[in-house]
């Protein structure tokens, strides 16, 4: 099976979760062996062009076809961003399932360093810092695309200052795959 009927039916997957919250769907049949082995997706929710929720794993400790469900189940009901998804709004939502490979340290010596190492619009980033942890997909360079303000923007979400540096701060990059639907 290629990847786009993986995608596809990772979308499928996810948007079941959502949808069957509100009316009874048949389940969604997923005989390909990927979704039975542990994997990491994030579920980002739109509307209009606009981010609706977003959830994740950047670790991947459960079967994928039960990450990508619990994600959207929770991009959609438990983003503390956003109220629960409302049964009208449902038709005009948008799904987006992102698949993850395993976060790679970056080895750095200061954050210029840091800095010239990012791949805009490739890497995802894993910030970690005092006990604090934030991540940003790939798709979030269409945002911010430049690495200095991107890694701001993580450092911010992070619950840091823009402008933060510690010698203990790490980064891991990791890729996606993503599908989205029409």
């Amino acid at each position: 099976m290629a990847n786009d009927a993986l995608g596809g039916l990772l979308l499928a997957l996810a948007r079941e979760a959502i949808v069957c919250c509100f009316r009874d769907i048949p389940a969604v049949a997923g005989d390909d062996p990927r979704l039975a082995t542990p994997g990491a997706t994030f579920v980002t929710l739109t509307q209009g062009g606009r981010l609706r929720g977003c959830i994740g794993s950047l670790d991947a400790w459960r079967p994928l076809a039960d990450d990508v469900r619990e994600n959207a189940y929770a991009a959609a009901f438990s983003d503390p961003r956003f109220p629960p998804l409302a049964a009208t709004e449902v038709h005009a939502t948008h799904v987006e399932v992102s698949l993850l490979t395993p976060p790679e340290p970056i080895a750095f010596v200061d954050e210029a360093d840091a800095l010239r190492q990012l791949q805009p619009g490739v890497d995802g980033i894993v910030l970690e810092c005092d006990g604090r942890r934030a991540t940003f997909l790939p798709q979030v360079w269409e945002q911010l695309p430049e690495p200095e303000r991107f890694l701001g923007q993580l450092k911010r979400k992070a619950g840091l200052p823009a402008d933060y540096w510690n010698d203990a701060l790490r980064l891991s990059r990791y890729r996606v795959d993503k599908w989205k639907e029409a």
